[in-house]
């Protein structure tokens, strides 16, 4: 494990009172990290709504976000345990007979999931959420890879609930409300870019949040703008409208997304 990547992940994590703050980019950064760090093939984080239902916050991967709305759909899985129970839980092996989660564990079969481990985003008694990280191979996390996993979902939620109370939100459920929002923006903004590139969402996703971190802005201020854009022109401008095209020129392509692990 890279132990400089790992406390500066920590960091990050922490450092939650930037002026420009994201929490979607905070969000999917924890998610990335947490594949990185821990070596598995993809990861995901829910958080609960105003009446404290589980909602998909972020993803690593489409496939992982995919199996995170399926538990969800479908009211069972590991994730949602975790999060109404408080407590880690360990899905080892998805593929052994009688699973607590029949429904789900074939779906991540069929995903190319074989082994789930949740965290609770936790504070005290306060429970917002979960980190779950998904394995393509069967088998339980090492106990040090248990411990740094729990670690970075409870420093991420002492990031969120921090920055939440500094601004003076009347509070947290209000505001993980304002994030689950922006995340339809961005997946709208998902959605139109893959259709017009042709390209999967995944390389959609990133192209858009490499152009908010080459061109400074936040990325939910990106999607808005382009799902906003009522022309077929991008990326979009700053104001919301796209850059005129000179006759002569073709229209500039989408700047390329940074390749992975370089965040």
């Amino acid at each position: 494990m890279d132990a400089e990547l790992l406390s500066g992940t920590f960091v990050d994590l922490a450092d939650t009172m930037v002026a420009d703050f994201d929490v979607i980019d905070f969000l999917h950064m924890l998610a990335d990290r947490s594949v990185t760090l821990l070596a598995v093939s993809a990861a995901g984080v829910m958080l609960a709504d105003p009446r404290g239902e589980l909602r998909v916050a972020a993803a690593s991967s489409e496939a992982a976000g995919l199996i995170e709305l399926f538990q969800l759909q479908n009211d069972q899985g590991p994730c949602l345990d975790c999060f109404r129970t408080a407590q880690p839980v360990t899905a080892a092996d998805l593929t052994v007979p009688d699973q607590p989660w029949p429904q789900f564990a074939a779906a991540a079969a069929r995903a190319g999931f074989r082994a789930v481990q949740a965290f609770p985003m936790r504070l005290r008694n306060d429970v917002i959420g979960a980190l779950n990280l998904f394995r393509a191979e069967p088998g339980p996390l090492s106990p040090g890879g248990l411990r740094i996993g729990q670690a970075l979902a409870d420093v991420a939620t002492i990031g969120l609930l921090q920055e939440r109370a500094v601004r003076r939100v009347e509070t947290v459920a209000e505001q993980l409300q304002v994030a689950l929002n922006s995340r339809v923006v961005v997946e709208q903004a998902k959605g139109k870019l893959a259709e017009r590139l042709s390209v999967d969402m995944d390389e959609a996703f990133g192209l858009l949040r490499g152009y908010a971190r080459n061109s400074n802005q936040r990325l939910t201020d990106v999607a808005r703008n382009f799902v906003d854009s009522a022309t077929a022109d991008f990326p979009p401008a700053k104001t919301g409208r796209s850059a005129p095209r000179e006759p002569a020129r073709p229209a500039a392509r989408y700047p390329a997304a940074e390749p992975p692990g370089n965040h």
